[in-house]
């Protein structure tokens, strides 16, 4: 929903203006199909002094049918001489052999020369392992700078609609990780920036179809009539997922319209009604239990603290937060969600950084936070593989945010490392990254779909 101004810094005449202001808009390449996976060059360097583990790390990315180069350090010329045009799509560097302040120097020696030789949507991938299991304060110190790193550099390519995060494995979860290592890399995670994601160890990594992994699941969508709700029940359905749509009477003309041209069940529910959970529980029993649960359903109501009525504070924690604790529990009772399932939580930016007039809305998405973190370490649901993740999306191009000042919007979709607002695919692939039986070993994380925004942690 790109509006003209957008249009205008994306034109010839405008990008040149663009240029010179700092003002550049990139453009995202983004997954209309297949895997996304780049079809150039992922060049992977790793420490030394943890050959076993970079060659795991290396059989992963080879596994996911990509042309993969490995460096020694920053030994790179003899596949990237000076003076040649050569690029590459990817740079993965394995930071986990790092032990000391001095080591870090292998940062620079590695990306000083070659960030440049990275495409336009370009990824870079630095790997590291949990600092606070390093053995040493020293090792701990080392560990933690490659999130710092991470961060800074993809402020330094954004522009070029490039992106970085910092995958922690723990160890041993290179082969648990191919799933998270083939989102990262691909143009699915096009509005994904500056992110940090662990990967557990000691889990079992499940086979799964890159095109199709959620072939004969079924997926409970709340909230699936229109927007970012539609967008993650198309998303979800491309790769296999039978889609249980819910949403309010009201809107069941248009649920029954997006159903319709996926295959899904629709049901027409207020989540908030006494008997909603029921109903949800009882149809998902009836398919023959659920393998994944996305509560999206979520309101806004807006007003400076001061100003705000009871029933407007009221509705909004009712809505976001205490309906799909509701819909969990009776999930969980009835036997609803499958053994190795998926509950996957919609928070937002403003949970995490606060928004004045938001004060409800902020509270509600806060606690989608906190309650994803604590059920992620729930006994019960460790043992049945059931793992509750979240995503947190910033400014996001919908009819919603169309709706707010010009002025207001433009500063807003700006505050990002990509110099734009994401589209609601952006959280819908993320959602069915989270959603991938191969993603077991992701718990307990928010994702922030924000374009790496400028404010909050």
């Amino acid at each position: 929903m790109a509006d003209k101004i957008e249009q205008f810094l994306r034109s010839g005449v405008g990008g040149a203006i663009a240029g010179q202001l700092g003002l550049v808009v990139p453009d995202l390449e983004r997954c209309a199909s297949g895997t996304g996976l780049p079809a150039g060059t992922v060049v992977l360097a790793g420490a030394a002094a943890i050959p076993a583990a970079t060659a795991a790390l290396r059989a992963e990315v080879v596994g996911l049918g990509l042309s993969c180069v490995e460096v020694s350090g920053s030994d790179h010329t003899a596949h990237f001489p000076e003076g040649s045009d050569d690029k590459c799509d990817a740079l993965v560097f394995d930071g986990r052999g790092l032990n000391s302040a001095a080591d870090l120097a292998e940062l620079h020696r590695f990306f000083s020369p070659m960030v440049r030789r990275l495409n336009h949507n370009g990824r870079i991938l630095v790997i590291a392992e949990p600092h606070e299991d390093a053995g040493s304060p020293e090792r701990a110190a080392a560990q933690r700078a490659l999130e710092g790193f991470t961060r800074s550099v993809a402020k330094e390519i954004g522009n070029r609609g490039s992106t970085a995060q910092t995958l922690i494995l723990e160890p041993g979860s290179e082969a648990a990780a191919r799933s998270t290592l083939a989102y990262f890399l691909s143009s699915r995670s096009a509005y994904i920036d500056g992110q940090v994601v662990r990967v557990r160890g000691g889990i079992a990594a499940p086979e799964f179809s890159l095109e199709s992994p959620l072939t004969d699941r079924t997926v409970i969508v709340t909230g699936a009539a229109r927007g970012i709700g539609a967008s993650i029940s198309r998303a979800l359905a491309r790769r296999g997922a039978r889609i249980i749509g819910v949403d309010i009477p009201p809107s069941a003309e248009e649920l029954r319209g997006v159903m319709g041209d996926i295959g899904g069940e629709s049901l027409d529910a207020d989540i908030t009604g006494e008997d909603a959970p029921e109903r949800i529980a009882a149809l998902a029993n009836e398919l023959g239990g659920v393998h994944a649960v996305v509560h999206n359903a979520g309101v806004t109501r807006d007003k400076l603290l001061v100003n705000m009525k009871e029933q407007w504070w009221d509705m909004t924690l009712e809505i976001n937060l205490a309906a799909a604790q509701r819909i969990t529990n009776q999930l969980l009772a009835d036997g609803a969600l499958n053994d190795g399932g998926r509950i996957i939580g919609v928070a937002s930016m403003v949970g995490i950084s606060g928004q004045r007039g938001q004060t409800n809305y902020a509270a509600s998405k806060a606690g989608v936070i906190g309650y994803v973190d604590y059920m992620s370490r729930d006994e019960t649901l460790l043992a049945q593989g059931i793992t509750v993740n979240a995503v947190a999306p910033g400014f996001i191009e919908t009819q919603m945010t169309e709706a707010i000042p010009v002025v207001t919007r433009e500063v807003a979709r700006r505050l990002n490392s990509l110099s734009q607002g994401g589209q609601p695919e952006d959280v819908a692939e993320a959602i069915a990254w989270l959603a991938n039986p191969g993603s077991q070993a992701i718990n307990g994380v928010t994702l922030r779909v924000c374009g790496q925004n400028w404010i909050g942690a």
